[in-house]
């Protein structure tokens, strides 16, 4: 007999799979829930008790299932060979290959550029850069925590917008603009950390260092209304 989160999830799978035949034309809407609903021949009351909010549910159920499927690749992958920031660009490159439709993607950065929506975008995508910082073996546990998945965060979000854009042949455009947003990124760490080596300037990042130093990355999952790991339907 399955637990309960088993049959949810089974549930969500199968609508899921439902709506995204209908979401490239209706978008994330109660059309597309109600279309899934009725492609599946399940009880209304069965789906909307699963996701209370529909098609925004799903919205982040997909990106989940995204996440998870470039775990999984990235944990079949050898990368001991790689530098770090090529792993970090290996990362995005495995979440974006994932994605079968761009127009799930687009039709979802619609729904999530609402305001009323916006704040569920930002989770899901925070809990993205947090799952390639965690797989990738990050252990800071001070304000570094809280600034790689800031920046990468912009990384991401910048190479998505792109990529929905991008048609050359194996979208290697979109791997040559995140590999130029990765350089810009070492960049910066390389001035920071050349800054703090420097007997002459390192007085002047003492202060800012110190008031950094007191912050710490969280010992627990963050609350459900601040960026932190990915909320998902329940």
């Amino acid at each position: 007999m399955q637990h309960a989160n088993d049959a949810e999830k089974e549930v969500i799978d199968q609508l899921l799979d439902a709506i995204l035949t209908h979401v490239p034309f209706d978008g994330w809407t109660a059309a597309s829930f109600s279309a899934a609903i009725s492609d599946t021949g399940m009880e209304p009351a069965v789906a909307r008790a699963v996701c209370p909010r529909g098609a925004v549910d799903l919205a982040l159920a997909y990106h989940a299932r995204g996440d998870t499927m470039m775990v999984e690749r990235l944990h079949a992958e050898d990368l001991s060979m790689l530098k770090f920031r090529e792993k970090i660009m290996r990362a995005i490159q495995l979440r974006l290959e994932v994605i079968d439709d761009k127009e799930a993607v687009r039709r979802g950065a619609t729904l999530f550029a609402l305001p009323n929506h916006a704040p569920d975008g930002l989770r899901a995508v925070w809990g993205t850069v947090d799952r390639i910082w965690s797989e990738l073996g990050d252990s800071s546990d001070d304000v570094n925590w809280y600034t790689k998945r800031a920046t990468l965060y912009g990384v991401y979000s910048a190479t998505v917008l792109y990529w929905l854009g991008d048609e050359s042949p194996g979208n290697q455009r979109t791997w040559q603009f995140l590999e130029r947003r990765i350089d810009d990124v070492m960049s910066i760490e390389t001035l920071k950390k050349k800054v703090n080596e420097n007997p002459l300037l390192k007085p002047l990042m003492a202060g800012p260092n110190w008031a950094m130093s007191l912050i710490k990355a969280p010992s627990r999952p963050p609350r459900a209304d601040l960026p932190g790991r990915i909320v998902g339907p329940r």
